[in-house]
């Protein structure tokens, strides 16, 4: 099982989007600072998630909430 996520900068106006198999481990490792790409953000909250049976298709959709439609898209929950 692959979770594809989007967190929200709780502080600054961010939204990091990527995919993983183990969600809590991998928003602990942003909110301590242990991702280089987000460490000036933190700490974040949970804006997005979407299971999916493989990394294909977790990629696919990953990919979409990263370009600019997706980004809008995520905004708009935020």
């Amino acid at each position: 099982m692959i979770i594809v996520y989007a967190i929200k900068s709780t502080f600054r106006n961010y939204i990091y989007v990527g995919m993983t198999d183990n969600l809590e481990r991998r928003l602990r490792q942003h909110n301590n600072g242990e991702n280089r790409s987000t460490k000036a953000y933190k700490p974040f909250t949970l804006l997005y998630t979407e299971q999916f049976d493989d990394r294909k298709s977790a990629r696919i959709k990953e990919k979409y909430l990263k370009s600019g439609v997706g980004k809008e898209f995520l905004k708009k929950m935020a």
